[in-house]
């Protein structure tokens, strides 16, 4: 894996894991963020966000996860591993104009996979969100995104049917969990 150019000043810690550490993103993780937004799994299953340059990776972080932090108090959040501090994905909530409640939302590099990231930093992320008083989550996925599905179901999530979230675009999965009736 290439050196992703982290500072030695981490940006702020939103939440700990056993294994993993999630904080806000910054534009020096760019690196990383392009290589996540260029994975060919996430173009099939999240969409390509046409970002191809670190430039343009600061400034979709910087648009995108920064600026919602600063608006709704919640975003998307690197990934890291707690042992080593090497990123391994995305992970956080997303308020999308499509859906009516908060969204979980998840992407992790591809030689991170299988090996319950996704799902430990989405049990966090949860737990997080019942903190800040979400009163209900949503999740979508492609229909063929079976490791995801898979994830939303074991989370505790309930499949609600398809939706399309952005117009002209296909339906996606559509998953809901009640947080504050849990308590």
């Amino acid at each position: 894996m290439a050196n992703h150019g982290r500072m030695t000043t981490l940006p702020p810690e939103i939440l700990r894991t056993a294994r993993l550490r999630l904080r806000l993103v910054a534009p020096s993780d760019a690196a990383v963020y392009l290589e996540i937004l260029n994975d060919p799994a996430f173009i099939e299953h999240i969409g390509d966000r046409g970002v191809r340059t670190m430039e343009a990776a600061r400034t979709s972080i910087e648009n995108g996860p920064m600026t919602m932090q600063r608006k709704r108090g919640h975003s998307m959040y690197l990934v890291e591993r707690l042992g080593d501090g090497q990123p391994v994905g995305l992970s956080g909530l997303i308020k999308r104009d499509g859906l009516e409640d908060v969204d979980l939302g998840y992407a992790f590099l591809p030689g991170y996979r299988g090996q319950g990231y996704a799902f430990e930093a989405a049990q966090g992320v949860v737990a997080h969100a019942r903190e800040l008083g979400i009163p209900r989550l949503a999740a979508i996925t492609t229909q063929g995104n079976t490791p995801s599905i898979q994830l939303l179901l074991r989370l505790g999530m309930r499949y609600e049917g398809r939706r399309v979230v952005v117009a002209g675009e296909p339906e996606l999965n559509l998953y809901l969990m009640d947080l504050l009736d849990e308590r």
